[in-house]
């Protein structure tokens, strides 16, 4: 891992960043687990959109800017994602600099040898689909070539742990992950790279969503509360945080309440102070 160990990588959102002294420690695999619609997946894109601006300029003193912005999907097509990300943001130049975030789509192996038609996730003829599983990786396999092709000082982006997760729930293959996702932890710190792991909640058993919270550095709660008036309210909790929880609980800073607009995305608008 490279010295850096007083410098905070931002997350873009600037009602939060102050809150975590600029940021979070760089290295940091932080999983962003929530309810459907909880506002996880806001939090991932509105940080990766308020980021590309800072990309074009020089990093304040104290702050690490990432060289570049990975965003791996398993099932999802990169013209989805971008298209969800430019329709839910008012930011001018946004289509010109979401250009530089590099999509890495695995769902041709995601799919492979599934009940899936070869035609409905490979745009390859059948014979190079051949030659592929002549020479197969499983997802594992292929998400650590990706790894190993980012960039130090990167911020990663997995969309999302949910879907590999499903396909490892049972026994043998369940620890497989659990192993790689340790070991997905160790190049994090040799590279200084923060990823995002997104993961949906209760898609797969308690204990299991435990372990791989146990395994991540950071985990970001997202869910839905009723407040005043039977209102249905967004909040987000710091459930774990090695490193930052001390200081987040010395200040009471455990619990928010947030919301989610199209100029600045994800949103802390409220503090809510843990009594």
């Amino acid at each position: 891992m490279q010295d850096n160990d007083n410098r905070k990588m931002q997350t873009g959102i600037s009602s939060l960043d102050p809150i975590l002294d600029g940021g979070v420690p760089p290295g940091s695999v932080i999983l962003l687990f929530g309810d459907l619609g909880g506002g996880n997946y806001e939090f991932a894109y509105s940080s990766l959109v308020n980021i590309l601006p800072l990309m074009e300029g020089a990093a304040p003193e104290g702050l690490l800017i990432p060289r570049e912005i990975r965003y791996i999907t398993f099932t999802r097509l990169k013209e989805d994602v971008r298209r969800e990300i430019l329709s839910s943001f008012r930011k001018d130049g946004l289509e010109r600099m979401i250009d530089s975030v590099r999509f890495d789509d695995l769902s041709e192996r995601y799919f492979d040898k599934s009940v899936v038609p070869d035609d409905w996730y490979s745009p390859s003829d059948i014979i190079s689909r051949m030659e592929k599983r002549s020479d197969y990786k499983n997802i594992l396999s292929v998400l650590f070539d990706v790894m190993n092709s980012a960039q130090d000082d990167s911020l990663v982006i997995v969309d999302s742990i949910t879907d590999v997760a499903t396909q490892h729930d049972i026994p043998n293959l369940w620890s497989d992950l659990t192993g790689f996702l340790r070991g997905f932890q160790r190049i994090a710190k040799k590279k200084n790279i923060t990823i995002y792991l997104l993961l949906s909640r209760g898609v797969i058993g308690t204990a299991r969503e435990l372990e791989l919270a146990d395994i991540a550095d950071a985990v970001l709660l997202f869910k839905w509360e009723e407040s005043t008036g039977a209102r249905r309210q967004r909040v987000m909790y710091f459930e774990k945080f090695r490193g930052v929880m001390p200081h987040l609980e010395e200040r009471d800073l455990v619990k928010f309440a947030v919301r989610i607009t199209t100029a600045g995305g994800f949103e802390v608008s409220n503090i809510r102070v843990i009594i």
